[in-house]
């Protein structure tokens, strides 16, 4: 009986630690407003190389000539890899153009679409809700 009792429960507790990264990912649509296409030129503050999305962070001059830093959700690194993208790509201090998509909240964030590389190579970020340039 205990030996039944200590593998159910052991069982449960395995389902349950299984499904802990789906509870904390999001869908792209919960966050992102896919109408919403944005072009943002600055320069790169940092860029976190993360799971379940890297992040580019860039600091956008405003018409007004104030800086605002940039949250920018790619997708996950190995998708970047895929696609050409190398952890060297992008360094602070780097100037970039992004295209990406707008959060709902109002927040400076976005959701990559693609971004053109200080070497003049544009690559695409792995967003979920949009294809490749090239496959348009």
């Amino acid at each position: 009986m205990k030996t039944t009792l200590l593998g159910g429960l052991t069982m449960a507790l395995g389902l349950v630690a299984a499904a802990l990264p789906v509870f904390a990912h999001h869908s792209f649509a919960a966050e992102f407003d896919g109408t919403k296409r944005i072009t943002l030129t600055g320069v790169v503050s940092k860029m976190d190389w993360v799971n379940p999305h890297a992040y580019i962070y860039v600091d956008v001059k405003g018409d007004d000539g104030s800086v605002v830093n940039w949250a920018i959700e790619t997708g996950a690194p190995n998708i970047l890899y895929r696609e050409g993208w190398r952890k060297d790509d992008l360094k602070a201090g780097d100037a970039v153009t992004l295209e990406a998509f707008l959060a709902k909240d109002g927040s400076h964030t976005g959701a990559a679409r693609t971004v053109k590389l200080p070497d003049g190579r544009s690559l695409f970020a792995g967003t979920p809700n949009s294809t490749p340039p090239d496959q348009k």
